[in-house]
C-alpha cells in the first residue's frame, strides 16, 4: 500500500464542514479581498514584505472570525494558517521574482506556479480541517 492506514477515524460531516468553511475563507481572502497591490507587490524582488504581510493578515482575520463563530476553541488554527500562507506565498514570490514569472510577459510557468500555490493552500486547509474534525 502506498499510504499507511490511519488508526484514528475522523467524522466525515465535520471534515466536510471544516473544508467548506476553509474553502470559503480562502476564496474570500485570496480573491475577493486581495488587492492588486498585494497580488503584484508580494511577488516583487524588493518591497514584497508589506504587501505579503497585509495579504496574510487578511487571511488571519477572515480565518479567525469564521473559526470563532463556529468553534472558538480552535482560534489558534487561524494563526497556523497565517504562518503557512506566509511561507507558501513567499516561496511563490521568490520563484516569480527570480525567474520573471508574470502574466504580463506570458511566462510559461505563470499558471503552473499559480496552480501549485493554490494546491498547497488547499492541502493546508485539508490538513487543518482534519485536525479540527478529529478534535
Amino acid at each position: 500500500m502506498l499510504f499507511p492506514s490511519m488508526s484514528s477515524s475522523v467524522p466525515v460531516g465535520a471534515l466536510i464542514g471544516w473544508m467548506l468553511l476553509l474553502t470559503v475563507k480562502h476564496v474570500i481572502a485570496d480573491f475577493m479581498l486581495q488587492t492588486s497591490w498585494m497580488a503584484i507587490g508580494k511577488d516583487q524582488k524588493t518591497g514584497w514584505a508589506l504587501p505579503l504581510l497585509a495579504h496574510c493578515l487578511v487571511h488571519l482575520a477572515v480565518s479567525l472570525v469564521l473559526i470563532l463563530m463556529v468553534a472558538p476553541r480552535f482560534w489558534f488554527v487561524a494563526f497556523i494558517d497565517f504562518f503557512i500562507h506566509l511561507i507558501v506565498d513567499r516561496l511563490k514570490g521568490i520563484i516569480a521574482s527570480r525567474f520573471g514569472v508574470t502574466l504580463e510577459n506570458e511566462h510559461p510557468w505563470f499558471w503552473t506556479l499559480i496552480g501549485v500555490d493554490q494546491a498547497l493552500h488547499h492541502l493546508t486547509g485539508f490538513g487543518l480541517a482534519i485536525f479540527m474534525a478529529a478534535n
